[in-house]
């Protein structure tokens, strides 16, 4: 799709892209799909303590840039152009904040994490490619100032560099059984949603550009993207619609252990927008154990309930949120040529809806 809304870039499953394939959304994206920024310490770790190069900073594998050299500008830089820079970017990110490098740098799907040390004080250095998803990062985590997320320790946004405090990357909800996940998640999202500062896009004008799509999108149940426009429209009568911080991919690798908090939130795509939208990351993930036909319809209904109970957050609402996503996500799914996606969106969509 070309001149309309851009894609989020969330993440669904382990792996990195030179190891686990491309940018396919699952196991990288908002959707059950899509491409998986880097975390504070999180992602796969490259060979080594990092080679320390003449221009300062940890080497970023060769074949990690060559796979983000393929992607298209989504709102900022092309991959290739960000590619060239990189390595520089890190450098004087190193160099600005006096950093010195404390373990293997790792790699996600649009940016890289190194562990630094500052002064002794253990930190997390993230050099992420800008885009109209994650330009909106600094922003919400200066705004949250550490309260349920990641303490933002300094940033230079116009360059995509975040020094970041140190969380544990080896420790994310995973290990947790999915209510307590979902328990977790549900009271980060309690805390993190705040107002929304003023410059940040409205989730209804991003959610109605992707639906304009999905309407000429052939491939499409057509019940489906009726639906979902239906919904939209009426859930944008509401006049706090855009009015909170929404994370916007918060699910269960995107909260890591840390030392202040026993559980914190990272790599948020924010948007103006109403805490409902926060349910699909929960269900699109773990799928595994969501089961089909009325196991499915359970699965989903269950985590619905834990989460939006721990969240404060109206249960249908959030589930009309999440059937407009999943038209979406659908979208996204057609354009991956990924038939497996799609059928999961129709599915969910179908579990959701009374």
């Amino acid at each position: 799709m070309t001149g309309g809304p851009t894609r989020s870039s969330g993440s669904t499953s382990d792996g990195a892209p030179p190891a686990g394939g491309g940018p396919g959304r699952d196991g990288g994206g908002p959707g059950s799909s899509g491409r998986r920024p880097a975390s504070p310490g999180g992602g796969r770790a490259s060979s080594g303590r990092g080679r320390a190069l003449a221009e300062g900073g940890p080497a970023i594998p060769a074949d990690w840039l060559a796979w983000i050299s393929r992607l298209p500008a989504e709102g900022g830089p092309s991959g290739a152009d960000w590619a060239r820079r990189a390595q520089r970017l890190l450098g004087e990110a190193f160099e600005r904040w006096g950093l010195v490098t404390d373990g293997p740098l790792r790699t996600g799907w649009t940016a890289v994490v190194a562990p630094v040390l500052r002064d002794g004080e253990p930190l997390a250095l993230k050099l992420v490619r800008r885009s109209r998803d994650t330009d909106g990062e600094p922003l919400a985590l200066r705004h949250w100032a550490g309260n349920g997320a990641v303490r933002l320790v300094a940033a230079l946004p116009g360059d995509g560099m975040l020094l970041l405090e140190r969380l544990d990357p080896d420790r994310d909800l995973r290990g947790l059984d999915t209510d307590s996940a979902c328990e977790v998640i549900g009271g980060l999202l309690a805390r993190l949603h705040v107002a929304a500062p003023p410059a940040l896009d409205p989730l209804s004008n991003w959610a109605a550009g992707w639906l304009d799509e999905a309407g000429r999108r052939q491939a499409l149940p057509r019940r489906m993207v009726a639906r979902a426009r239906g919904l939209l429209a009426e859930l944008s009568t509401d006049p706090s619609c855009d009015a909170t911080l929404v994370h916007g991919d918060l699910h269960y690798e995107n909260v890591l252990a840390g030392t202040r908090e026993p559980w914190l939130a990272i790599d948020p795509q924010p948007r103006a927008g109403h805490p409902g939208f926060e349910l699909h990351a929960v269900l699109r993930n773990r799928r595994d154990e969501l089961g089909t036909g009325a196991a499915l319809r359970w699965s989903v209904r269950r985590r619905t309930e834990v989460l939006c109970e721990a969240a404060g957050i109206d249960e249908d609402i959030a589930r009309r949120w999440t059937i407009v996503r999943c038209a979406i996500e659908a979208v996204w799914a057609l354009e991956d040529d990924n038939a497996d996606e799609v059928t999961f969106s129709i599915a969910l969509a179908k579990a959701l809806d009374d």
